[in-house]
């Protein structure tokens, strides 16, 4: 189980003070749960303590940028921040204007190879849902799909059917 408390501008619905937001993850701690998802951009001091105090839970540290795909030089200095701040997950999720763009972002996947690191890398939009079929085939450690077509959560989401068709057609 993920748990995540995303504020208005990485995506969510949360429009009220920070430190309130953060308490329902550290609960979420507090109750055992498998993962809790947190924003890069939140306070550095309070991401220290998700991360020094998590017990059992591991922290996915998120990125989203819902513009764009940043340079792959810029996308390489956030992965490398992230891994210092000792997440169990990174998650690099942006948005492709290009077809371009998939190479920029799943190139972050070898590099997180390399250094043992967990990542879920992906695009959004239209152009990005080729790089929501191959992530987890290139080293991702998952995807995100929605249950239905009204249910997505971003744009460019595939639905669980969707995904499963492509990939049976793969084999």
């Amino acid at each position: 189980m993920i748990v995540t408390h995303r504020r208005k501008e990485e995506g969510g619905r949360y429009e009220g003070e920070e430190r309130k937001r953060l308490s329902v993850l550290r609960e979420a701690i507090d109750l055992g749960t498998d993962y809790i998802d947190v924003e890069f951009a939140s306070e550095k001091s309070l991401l220290h303590g998700f991360i020094g105090n998590k017990r059992g839970t591991r922290v996915i540290l998120s990125f989203h940028d819902f513009r764009e795909t940043p340079s792959q030089k810029e996308l390489q200095r956030v992965f490398d921040q992230m891994v210092r701040l000792g997440a169990d997950v990174i998650k690099i999720v942006t948005f492709a204007r290009s077809w371009a763009d998939n190479l920029t972002l799943l190139s972050l996947l070898p590099r997180a190879k390399t250094r043992k690191q967990k990542i879920v890398a992906f695009c959004m939009g239209e152009k990005g849902k080729v790089s929501r079929l191959f992530s987890p085939m290139l080293g991702a450690a998952w995807t995100y799909a929605s249950l239905s077509k009204v249910k997505r959560s971003a744009p460019g989401q595939l639905t669980v059917k969707e995904l499963k068709d492509v990939w049976e057609k793969m084999r």
